[in-house]
C-alpha cells in the first residue's frame, strides 16, 4: 500500500502497516514511516501492535557499513492456518495452508460428490482435523476456509446453483454447515476460478494480466482473468465454456440441458465412451492422456480432437478477450502435446492475426496444488485486508484484557 497523494497519516492503521510488511514495499520501521508519513512513535506503536498479534516477526538486519542495522519486520505467515479443498466429481484435494498459501500438507481423496454435501463434509472435516494434528496444531489456528466446488456457484451467497449437475448441492450454503466445526470465514467459489487464481499468483507464468485457465477434465469450464482480477460475472456464472455449442456435435445431449456442448462432445465421460467404441477400454481420464503420452493412436486420437472442439470454443474468447496467456490444466492436459496441438491449429488458424500475435499456450504448473492455492488466496484477500486485520487485533486485545 505505497502512500497515495492526500492519504492522511492518521488513516494509517496497523492493518495496512501489515499490508506494507506482506508485499516488501516497507520491511523496517523507518521505511514505514517515509511511506506512510506516520511518526516515529505512531510507526512503533502500530508494529508493536502486530508483533502482540502474532502477526509480524522482528529479525536482525544485515551488518551496515556504519551506525546500527535496522530490525527487520516479517509477515509471520505460519500464525495461523488457511484450511482448503478442491472438490472434484472423480478425484478432491483438502489441504492446509499458510497464510502466504504454501501448502503444509495435502491429501486427495474421493468423496461422494454425487451424493451431497453429507456423503462429502464428512470426509473433509475429518481430513483437515487429520491434517491439524499432523502438524501439531488446533481448530484455534484456523483463520479461514476456502472451497472450490465442480459446478456455477453464486459467489456472493457462496451456494451451488448447478442443478443438473449437482443437485444434491444446489442452493446448499455451505458456511453454516463447516461453521459448526470451524468458526471462521468460509469462502466458496466455482472449482476453474480457484484454480485459475492459484496459476495466476503461484504459478511459473509470470502473472499475465489477461489469461484463461481451462480445466479439461470430467467436465470442462474455464476461469477469466482480465487486468490482474478474476472475472465472474454478475451472478459468478462467468467462464462456463463448457456449455459453447460446437460445430457437427451429432445431436450429444448435454447435462445442461442443451445439445452438442462442448464438455458433451470433448468432456472428460464423452471420451471414454468413445475410447470404449473402439475397442480401448480404460479406466480414467488419466490413463487416456498417459496412453496418449506413450503414443497409442486412438488415445491420441481422442486427445487431439478433443483440443480441436476446445479450440473451436476458445476462439470466440481470444478474439473477444484477447488474452496473453492460455493456461491448460486438468486431468486430460496432462498429455499436453496432443491437446495444445489441436488447441493452436484452431485458435490460430480462427483468431484474428492480432489477437494471437503475442499469444501463448501453456500448461499449468501447479497440477493439483491449483485449486487448494487458489482457495487459500481467496481467503487470505478476505481475513488479511486491512479491515480484517484491525478487527483481529481489536479482538485479540480484549481477550488479552
Amino acid at each position: 500500500m505505497p502512500r497515495t497523494p492526500g492519504r492522511l497519516s492518521s488513516t494509517v492503521t496497523s492493518g495496512h502497516i501489515l499490508e506494507l510488511i506482506r508485499t516488501g514495499t516497507a520491511t523496517n520501521r523507518s521505511e514505514i514511516a517515509r511511506t506512510t508519513g506516520l511518526s516515529r512513535p505512531s510507526v512503533a506503536l502500530r508494529v508493536a501492535e502486530l508483533v502482540d498479534g502474532g502477526l509480524v516477526v522482528e529479525r536482525n538486519g544485515a551488518p551496515s557499513g556504519g551506525g546500527r542495522p535496522p530490525t527487520l519486520l516479517e509477515f509471520d505467515a505460519v500464525s495461523g492456518l488457511i484450511l482448503t479443498s478442491a472438490l472434484g466429481m472423480v478425484r478432491s484435494q483438502a489441504a492446509v495452508c499458510d497464510l502466504n498459501g504454501e501448502v503444509l500438507v495435502r491429501t486427495p481423496g474421493s468423496p461422494d460428490m454425487e451424493g451431497g454435501p453429507d456423503r462429502t463434509l464428512p470426509w473433509l472435516l475429518e481430513t483437515w482435523n487429520e491434517q491439524l494434528a499432523s502438524l501439531g496444531r488446533g481448530t484455534e489456528d484456523v483463520r479461514g476456509i476456502g472451497v472450490g466446488l465442480p459446478g456455477t456457484v453464486e459467489y456472493h451467497t457462496g451456494r451451488a446453483a448447478d442443478r443438473p449437475f449437482l443437485g444434491t448441492w444446489a442452493g446448499v450454503a455451505l458456511e453454516p454447515l463447516i461453521a459448526e466445526h470451524f468458526p471462521v470465514p468460509v469462502t466458496v467459489d466455482n472449482d476453474v476460478n480457484v484454480m485459475a487464481v492459484g496459476e495466476l499468483l503461484y504459478g511459473g507464468h509470470g502473472r499475465p494480466d489477461d489469461m484463461v485457465f481451462v480445466k479439461v477434465s470430467t467436465g470442462i469450464g474455464a476461469g477469466l482473468v482480465s487486468g490482474g482480477r478474476l472475472l465472474r460475472g454478475s451472478l459468478g456464472a462467468a467462464g462456463e465454456i463448457g456449455h459453447i455449442p460446437v460445430r457437427e456435435g451429432g445431436g450429444l445431449p448435454c447435462r445442461c440441458g442443451n445439445t452438442d456442448c462442448l464438455e458433451a462432445v470433448a468432456g472428460g465421460r464423452a471420451l471414454l465412451n468413445e475410447a470404449a467404441a473402439r475397442g480401448k477400454e480404460v479406466e480414467g481420464l488419466k490413463e487416456l492422456a498417459s496412453l496418449a503420452l506413450d503414443g497409442d493412436p486412438v488415445s491420441v486420437t481422442l486427445v487431439r480432437g478433443a483440443g480441436r472442439r476446445l479450440g473451436e470454443a476458445l476462439a470466440g474468447a481470444v478474439n473477444l478477450l484477447n488474452p496473453e496467456t492460455i493456461v491448460l490444466g486438468g486431468d486430460l492436459s496432462e498429455a499436453y502435446d496432443h491437446l495444445v496441438a489441436g488447441v493452436r491449429e484452431v485458435v490460430f488458424q480462427q483468431c484474428t492475426a492480432l489477437a494471437t500475435r503475442q499469444l501463448r499456450v501453456l500448461a499449468s504448473s501447479l497440477w493439483d496444488e491449483g485449486g487448494v492455492r487458489g482457495c487459500a488466496a481467496m481467503v487470505a484477500e478476505e481475513i488479511l485486508s486491512p479491515e480484517a486485520v484491525n478487527a483481529f487485533l481489536a479482538g485479540a486485545s480484549s481477550q488479552g484484557t
